[in-house]
Formats: C-alpha cells, structure tokens, sequence
C-alpha cells in the first residue's frame, strides 16, 4: 500500500449553511508500506492515527491524494473491483472486538462469512478453514458454536484477528487491538501479533496509544500530529534518536524500568483541527518555535548519516541527534519560564 499527498476532511459539528466548518484529519499523508513491514503509528488522541487506518483498509475515501494497492489507485477501480482487492488484501482488527463481532452470529459464521462473501472454495473447505484458523489463533474448537457474548475479551480479540486473517491478506491493520483488555490479556495478544506475522510473512500497521508497545512491534514509526506525518524513524532509534521535538516529548512520557520518566514540558494551547495553527501546527506548544516556524510548514528531510527515507521529519529546528531528554527537559523548562 502506499500513499501520496493524502488530505480528508470532515463537517465538523454545528455546521450549518452559514457556517462550513472542516475538521482537517489527514493533511498531506505519504507512507509506504514494504511487503512484511511493520510500521506503528503513534500520537495523541483526535491525531489522525484511525483515520490513517480507515483510509489504508477503503473504509474512508480521501478528500484529496492517491491510495495505490499493489501499484493501482484504489478509487480509480470500479466498486466491485475495489471490494475483491481490499476484502482480499487487507485485513482489519478493530479497536473493541465486541461492538465488531455480530453478536447474533456464532464465531463459526463470523469466520466463514468472509469466505462465503468472496467464494472461496467449497463448502467444506470453508469449514475446514474456519478450523484452521482457529487453531492459528490458539482457541479450542468447541468456540466455533459459541457467540461472541459467551467469551472472553481476549478470546473474541482472538476471533476479530482470525476474521481478518480469514483470506489470508498479505496486510493487517491493527487499530489499538488491545486497548479494551487487560494487562495480562493484552500480552497474549501482542505475542500472538508478532507469532502471526512470523508465520506468515505479514506486513502491519499497528496503531497504538501505547508507544513502548508500538517500538516493540514495529519495525518503522511513524508519528503524527494534527492529521500530519511529522516523523518516521527505524523503532530501535525513535525514543533516543528521534529528531522531532514532539517525538522526543512522546516518549519522554513514557514509564520505563531502568529510567524515570521524565516528562518534557508542552506549553500554549492544544490547537484545532477546525483552525489549525498556520505553519507548523505544533509551533504553538514547542519550545524551539520561532517566527519562521509560523511561516511554512517544514519538508521532510533526511536524518544526517541515515539511508535515505529510513529516518525523515519534518522540522525547522530538529533536536540534534546527541541531545539527551534531560537536555531537553532544561531547554523546554527555560523557555516556559521566560514566556
């Protein structure tokens, strides 16, 4: 899958005749997605993360941009043509499993209702199917006759995950798949995503509040914010090497068990997706900001001394690469001070 120059916007509530208010949740999206990648996706809530999603699965149609899949734009195919791609192609785990279940439905007619949907085989291959994938998610197969009521919170996350493997797509969109379950249950999941992907070879987008998570199962970041893609990295450099100061604050945040958190200080105003700040849309929380920061939006450039598009962001004053979070901390504290 690959993006180019995606932007969708919304009626935000309370428009009316008078008043065309947009909320903008994709503005200038480009990502590239490699067979058997993985890349997670993080940023604050009301970013973009879920909207990125539904428009990589065909759910949301962009306002602007291209959305190829396997070299094709997407919307240029005629809908029947579009639905055999993405049905086949992409797979999606939604955020809560038990509004995405069909409660009526026992987990052997969710699983099979995609193989029906698009005619695979014959009926008693789609049964032997439905089998193996419940296998390949770990559950018994006395499941099969159960509903979705009758199970767990991470046994249905299991059968939302063997849905979306169902016809074996060579991408899974994960939209915090593990959000609504516990601790404990969410570590099975997580095992069992990255089990899957070695198994059989699929590429990933996972996206995440849970940014330590999100390092451990990407191979690439990307971080968005205000419907932009501000940063891609390699995951094993994102939290210390990161060259975006919104990153950088991200993961300052996050608990750790061999160093405290030490949070890097945000001031001004969150902005609005309605009005967005002209320029940088995080100028009006960064401690680097300046004049020019209001003027115009960064390009992406390259990170000094990385492959070309491995490590890109969009930033007028990066973060220099050897600069630690306490470093960081200092500067952001200085300059709340002195505003």
């Amino acid at each position: 899958m690959e993006l180019s120059d995606v932007h969708l916007d919304y009626p935000a509530r309370g428009s009316g005749l008078l008043r065309r208010d947009r909320v903008h949740a994709l503005v200038g999206a480009d990502l590239a997605l490699a067979p058997g990648e993985t890349v997670g996706v993080v940023g604050e809530s009301g970013c973009g993360k879920s909207t990125l999603a539904k428009v990589l699965v065909g759910i949301a149609r962009p306002t602007a941009g291209t959305v190829s899949h396997r070299g094709r734009e997407l919307w240029a195919m005629d809908p029947a043509e579009r639905r055999a791609a993405i049905g086949t192609g992409v797979g999606m785990v939604f955020q809560d499993a038990s509004t995405a279940l069909n409660r009526r439905l026992s987990v052997h007619r969710l699983l099979r209702d995609p193989l029906d949907v698009h005619r695979r085989g014959t009926p008693a291959e789609r049964d032997a199917r439905v089998r193996e994938l419940l296998g390949l998610v770990g559950l018994p197969r006395h499941v099969a006759d159960a509903l979705p009521g009758q199970l767990s919170g991470g046994q249905r996350q299991r059968v939302a995950i063997a849905r979306a493997l169902a016809l074996e797509p060579a991408l899974l969109v994960a939209d915090e798949p593990t959000s609504a379950l516990d601790v404990s249950v969410r570590a099975q999941i997580l095992n069992l995503l990255l089990d899957l992907r070695a198994r059989l070879g699929l590429a990933m987008v996972f996206v995440s509040h849970d940014i330590q998570t999100v390092r451990r199962m990407s191979d690439r970041v990307v971080t968005m914010y205000l419907g932009r893609i501000v940063e891609e990295s390699p995951a094993e450099r994102v939290s210390r090497h990161a060259r975006h100061p919104y990153t950088r604050a991200l993961f300052s945040a996050t608990p750790g068990l061999l160093d405290p958190i030490e949070p890097i200080p945000l001031t001004g105003p969150l902005p609005s997706a309605v009005r967005p700040p002209s320029g940088c849309p995080f100028r009006t929380r960064c401690w680097k900001a300046d004049g020019r920061c209001a003027e115009s939006m960064p390009e992406f450039r390259d990170a000094a001394g990385e492959t070309p598009g491995g490590h890109r962001f969009r930033c007028h004053h990066p973060v220099a690469a050897e600069e630690t979070t306490h470093q960081l901390v200092a500067q952001a504290t200085e300059a709340k001070e002195r505003s």
